[in-house]
């Protein structure tokens, strides 16, 4: 018997597998062998033909960072003419837009901005609440975190503390890139390493906030580093407080290269095929079996390659993406409506429910559901 297929039958049964064996997995299964566990493992942990959906606003605090990333396309050095930080005004218009589309969430980020500290932030957080009592913050990252507890030379418990305080309500994976320090050195020096990452989840999911975790591959990683990545998560996962969330979805995205400094200096490219994608959606699953939910990124990958990962141990379908700056900067294009994004579920075989960050289902909005009857009287008509 074939040393994968040991592997498989092991992680059939839960079990965590190592950064050896999952890159013995990577290199010797077949897609088709991965994609069957990965799905039948989806199954164990969400037992319904669900594939769940969000409707949220990707906004942007600041565009101003220090942090000098090199696949990003977004940022502005401090003084820059392009450089902003957004107003109280504009969140106005961005979240009654948002309420209009029948989504509650602000998925609220930006960059190492050298003066904006947790005061500021606090500030923000509050007034936003107090303007929109129902608005859920899924707000800032751990590098952002980090970076404001280098500004104010805090903890990072007592940073999450007064921000969940002010109103965050949960805190997004972002800035995992991959989870390597000769990765991070090379293409975002600036940014938080790995440890301070994983710490700043640690703190998080003492108080009690529920937070994701993402992965960028696609770039100069390399493939047992993708596998350590993995390890990592899984281990700050199994160390959360009874009770917490921790992460409650991971969310892998391939590199998206065009026009970046990445691409030019380092030779980078985004030559993530849609079969590596679906293979490490189901690696996904497969060296994650205590983080439930696992979301195919549309955005960077397309409507096919997306429904095929939903066979492939992915349960989720993200949000509709009203507006995201920093992705679609680096070529990044697709785009789904409410409508598209139900119907695309529905053809790859499941029943599309609208979510909440903390994966409860939520009814569809009235407006939502009216076009649909009113979609369906003039077929009917």
């Amino acid at each position: 018997m074939s040393n994968y297929i040991d592997l498989l039958d092991k992680a059939l049964d839960l079990e965590f597998l190592s950064a050896d064996e999952g890159m013995e997995l990577f290199k010797n299964a077949p897609t088709t062998e991965l994609m069957e566990v990965a799905h039948r493992l989806r199954f164990i942990h969400k037992p319904d033909p669900v594939v769940t959906w969000i409707i949220d606003r990707n906004s942007n605090t600041t565009n101003v960072c220090i942090a000098n990333c090199k696949f990003c396309n977004f940022y502005r050095r401090p003084g820059h003419e392009e450089a902003y930080v957004t107003t109280i005004d504009e969140y106005r218009e961005k979240i009654d837009e948002l309420y209009e589309y029948g989504g509650n969430q602000l998925l609220l980020q930006g960059g190492h901005h050298p003066d904006l500290n947790l005061d500021w932030y606090c500030k923000l957080f509050r007034e936003l609440k107090q303007l929109y009592p129902d608005l859920k913050l899924h707000a800032l990252g751990p590098p952002e975190i980090a970076h404001i507890a280098k500004l104010d030379k805090m903890s990072y418990f007592d940073v999450l503390k007064n921000l969940k305080e002010a109103g965050l309500d949960s805190l997004p994976g972002a800035g995992a890139e991959i989870l390597s320090d000769r990765g991070r050195r090379l293409i975002s020096r600036g940014k938080c390493g790995r440890k301070e990452w994983l710490d700043v989840m640690r703190a998080a999911h003492q108080l009690h906030i529920t937070t994701s975790a993402t992965m960028m591959f696609g770039h100069i990683e390399t493939d047992r580093e993708r596998m350590e990545h993995f390890e990592d998560i899984r281990k700050v996962q199994s160390e959360k407080p009874d009770g917490a969330n921790g992460f409650l979805a991971f969310i892998p995205w391939p590199f998206q290269d065009e026009n970046t400094i990445l691409k030019k200096i380092k030779r980078a490219r985004n030559a993530c095929t849609g079969d590596e994608y679906i293979r490490m959606i189901a690696m996904s699953r497969i060296m994650l079996p205590n983080i439930p939910n696992i979301q195919a990124s549309w955005l960077t990958v397309g409507k096919q390659v997306a429904q095929l990962c939903l066979h492939s141990g992915a349960n989720d379908f993200g949000s509709i993406m009203i507006e995201e700056n920093v992705v679609s900067a680096a070529g990044a294009a697709f785009r789904f409506t409410a409508e598209g994004i139900q119907e695309s579920i529905r053809e790859a075989g499941f029943e599309p429910r609208l979510r909440d960050q903390e994966y409860q289902f939520r009814e569809l909005p009235e407006n939502m559901v009216q076009q649909i009857l009113d979609r369906e009287n003039m077929i009917v008509d």
